[in-house]
């Protein structure tokens, strides 16, 4: 199942015809007092509505995907967490260019291990966005980059989870930037800027993909190519992501892995196009434009 948030955030299943407009599902959930639950409440009830939500498909009319304005399938993460260098070939170049933060080329060499020595790290989620909302560059006279990777989802809450049980989290998929601005200051805060996180252009749920760890992906920039790799590649592979950061804080349905870049690593700026393009997952578009 491939379930998105369009325009004045319906919420639609995606299939070959079209999108099917399923947000009379939402009149399930229910009324909230504060203190408002932790995480996102449609995702967390994905699975035990799938069956409610294909037969509201069934009978909806498809719409045509290029007429539709795509947001982030996910509306209410507790958390976005992002893995540093987790691509071989990211890391050698990162090592190698000193227009880039001393944090970033000052990395361990190789293996796992490496990975744990700089930790995880998140990004607020107030830079979340979806593909068509698209990217507002900061910083002009700094260097703007785009970062492809695969996006998690977690469907179900947990803490202290063994490598073996991760996937069991796992509700789905989505292709996920993590845009960045260069420079000196902690990369939580370089990577938090409004609408450097883009999710989209839906979720992708995790029964349609047979092996996550093993998808192709390609970046494009006007065009051009520019980051282009397979998920095999990460060093920190995504069952041990979510089992060493669920050590360190609960996982909530909703929040968001972006699990690490490849090679290839670049500049974007205003009116550039960025063409984003997963296997299995699907792809998207997203402009950019200046920070007004």
């Amino acid at each position: 199942m491939r379930i998105c948030r369009f325009n004045d955030d319906r919420i639609g299943i995606v299939r070959k015809d079209g999108v099917h407009d399923i947000t009379t599902i939402l009149d399930k959930l229910p009324m909230i007092r504060y203190p408002f639950p932790v995480g996102d409440p449609l995702i967390a009830n994905l699975e035990n509505w799938r069956s409610e939500m294909e037969a509201l498909a069934d009978k909806a009319l498809a719409l045509n995907p290029d007429t539709l304005r795509f947001k982030s399938p996910v509306a209410h993460p507790s958390k976005i967490i992002g893995v540093p260098t987790n691509y071989q070939a990211h890391r050698d170049e990162m090592a190698a260019d000193m227009s880039v933060a001393a944090q970033s080329r000052g990395i361990p060499e190789r293996g796992v291990d490496s990975v744990l020595v700089q930790g995880l790290f998140l990004k607020a989620n107030s830079s979340l966005i979806g593909p068509s909302e698209g990217i507002a560059t900061r910083f002009p006279d700094r260097r703007n980059d785009h970062e492809a990777e695969l996006g998690v989802i977690i469907g179900t809450t947990g803490s202290d989870i063994p490598e073996d049980k991760a996937y069991d989290y796992i509700v789905g998929y989505a292709l996920a930037m993590d845009m960045v601005v260069r420079g000196k200051e902690d990369r939580s805060m370089r990577k938090s800027i409004d609408t450097y996180s883009v999710l989209g252009p839906w979720l992708v749920t995790k029964d349609e993909v047979a092996d996550p760890q093993n998808l192709n992906f390609e970046l494009k920039v006007n065009g051009e190519s520019r980051q282009k790799s397979n998920t095999k590649d990460m060093i920190m592979y995504i069952k041990q992501q979510i089992s060493w950061g669920s050590n360190f804080y609960t996982l909530h349905p909703g929040d968001i892995i972006m699990t690490g870049t490849c090679q290839g690593v670049g500049p974007v700026k205003p009116g550039d196009t960025i063409d984003f393009e997963f296997e299995t997952l699907g792809s998207m578009q997203v402009p950019v434009r200046a920070h007004s």
